[in-house]
């Protein structure tokens, strides 16, 4: 029972860390543009060039 005097503690401090850490995030903008990444993997490349860079 007595573990419960150093868990509790270690898990409040814990979901803090997890909450601000969330929280940090938002505010740096990691969550402003969630579609754009997954799109520029469908997107395109350029086209073959050959040695003079010439698109052929």
């Amino acid at each position: 029972m007595n573990i419960l005097l150093v868990l509790v503690p270690i898990s409040l401090l814990l979901i803090g860390l997890a909450v601000w850490a969330f929280f940090w995030a938002v505010d740096s903008g990691q969550f402003d543009d969630l579609d754009t990444p997954g799109f520029r993997a469908l997107d395109e490349d350029a086209g073959p060039q050959d040695k003079d860079g010439d698109e052929s």
